[in-house]
């Protein structure tokens, strides 16, 4: 203090003598030194009085932490957890994305702020894929997209427009029984099995039986396949927005030309069934209980009113429906085939309730499904362990906003890691066990819907996007499930063992090495099965 002291006299004996260069450039260097103490105070006060953004890994230039995430990012965000906490922030190039992986923090979003966090980043494929994001998985939440889900949800997915749909749902089933019937004592491919039964199904359901040519039947299947690789492919282009133009990588081109194909199916279906309608009379255009999606979705088109659907949502919503519905339902009914033929007791026990409510002089019917509790258990605790989609669907808030107290700018990307909720040893006792008994209702009272009341199970998502299809989806899974463990037994293939391991492809978990499985005949009665 004594030489501060000494320093200031020093100074001020300099400013009040007669040497003027002394003297500014002593006033000079106080003016600086007076700056560079306001800077570091108002930054200092402005860090201390707003949150700062959630904690997290140091980055590179240009890339971020894209290097370090390796193949399995739902693990390495797990583990990247533990060091940071249940929420933190990754920079993906130039993208900052936001990680919560808890229940309480999911609640934040999901509930406490639900309507800042619904609208989507969709990617340079995805956009391309939704017509330019006007379908319902990708749009933002506005007008548009809101008048689109209330007509899925309120129009087309409710219980009266299942039930008559129900018809397609039952012949295409019964087609894939006749068939695996066939092939007896071989060898069958699960996902291929799986792949085949749900695009069949929604075919039907969507535009019920519309001619489509052999040839090109198998071009829009191939077409699906190829559009789900190119969505689940990590793109430069988004990751480092201004490298977008070259399309190093070529999915931009890939996904066009994809898309096209089916959008030429879409659209020639679409014209036939126009054509079909204009040459009956409104009343008879189809009889009550045999009316497809596409129809309904036609009818409405009709009505010309605001919320109509425009003809680009109602292919959007098509491919919303083909694309999604098919390979994410496919990949969960693998999952759950392996899962039961790795756990014999929960297969057999599958199959006592089978014989129990549907009995083995009958074929599996859509009024069973409710009574099929434990099987209905046994999907619940297959999507807790093998979740399609690990992180779910990216968020982005509308505003910049708090959660866990810390800072989420407007625009981010938020993940929720469900893998890791689901798996956590603080909200599920054993986790790593497959054990569908813990989601048997408990005195009438299902908890574990899929409805995302409950943020410790979130398969289908939360919110208001959370996936509005999963009613069906539901419906569909425990259909064919039901169908194929009741009519057949099932074992691996001599010298095949067990193999759990799963891989990260964009979006979805799949199962690393496909299951290969041998049917046998279950039900003694041969008619059955023609």
């Amino acid at each position: 203090m004594v030489q501060l002291n000494n320093h200031v006299s020093r100074w001020w004996d300099v400013m009040m003598s007669g040497n003027k260069d002394e003297s500014n450039l002593l006033v000079l260097v106080l003016t600086i030194v007076v700056v560079i103490l306001a800077i570091l105070w108002y930054k200092s006060s402005s860090s201390n009085g707003a949150p700062s953004l959630p904690p997290g890994p140091p980055s590179l230039p240009i890339v971020g932490y894209l290097p370090f995430i390796g193949s399995e990012p739902h693990k390495q965000y797990a583990k990247m957890a533990e060091t940071y906490g249940p929420i933190f922030k990754v920079y993906l190039g130039s993208q900052l994305n936001i990680l919560i992986s808890s229940p309480e923090l999911a609640k934040e979003m999901f509930r406490d702020q639900d309507e800042n966090f619904s609208n989507r980043n969709a990617g340079i494929a995805t956009s391309i894929v939704s017509y330019g994001v006007e379908d319902l998985v990708w749009s933002e939440n506005n007008s548009r997209w809101r008048n689109l889900r209330k007509i899925l949800v309120g129009e087309i997915l409710n219980n009266r427009s299942l039930q008559e749909t129900s018809s397609f749902r039952r012949n295409e089933v019964r087609k894939k029984i006749k068939n695996v019937f066939t092939k007896l004592g071989t060898n069958i491919s699960i996902s291929e099995l799986s792949f085949e039964a749900e695009a069949n199904v929604l075919t039907s359901m969507v535009w019920g039986n519309s001619s489509v040519e052999e040839a090109k039947y198998s071009e829009f299947h191939m077409a699906i396949k190829k559009i789900f690789v190119l969505l689940t492919k990590p793109n430069v282009s988004d990751f480092i927005p201004s490298l977008a133009w070259l399309d190093l990588q070529g999915i931009a081109r890939d996904m066009k030309r994809e898309v096209q194909k089916m959008d030429q199916i879409i659209t020639a279906i679409i014209n036939n069934r126009i054509e079909s309608n204009s040459r009956r009379s409104k009343d008879a255009v189809q009889h009550e209980g045999e009316k497809d999606l596409l129809q309904a979705l036609l009818e409405l088109n009709d009505q010309k009113t605001t919320t109509s659907p425009s003809m680009t949502q109602i292919k959007a919503l098509i491919m919303d429906i083909m694309v999604a519905g098919i390979d994410s339902s496919a990949t969960l009914l693998e999952w759950v085939m392996t899962e039961i033929l790795k756990n014999r007791h929960v297969m057999n026990r599958i199959q006592e309730e089978l014989a129990n409510i549907v009995g083995v002089n009958n074929m599996v019917e859509e009024s069973h499904l409710p009574k099929l509790e434990y099987l209905n258990a046994t999907i619940k605790e297959t999507f807790r362990l093998h979740p399609v989609g690990a992180l779910g669907l990216p968020r982005s808030p509308s505003q910049t906003c708090m959660i866990g107290g810390y800072t989420i700018p407007k625009g981010c990307t938020v993940y929720v890691n469900v893998w890791a909720i689901q798996r956590d040893p603080r909200y599920w006792d054993n986790p790593l066990e497959f054990n569908p008994d813990r989601f048997l209702a408990q005195e009438g009272v299902d908890k574990w819907d899929f409805q995302g009341n409950n943020m410790k199970f979130l398969p289908f998502g939360s919110g208001r996007r959370i996936c509005p299809g999963y009613p069906l989806a539901d419906k569909m899974q425990t259909y064919i499930l039901a169908s194929l463990f009741h009519s057949f037994n099932w074992t691996l293939p001599r010298g095949e063992e067990h193999d759990l391991s799963d891989i990260f492809l964009g979006i979805s978990l799949k199962k690393r090495k496909p299951l290969t499985v041998i049917p046998s005949q279950r039900l003694s009665d041969v008619r059955l099965y023609m």
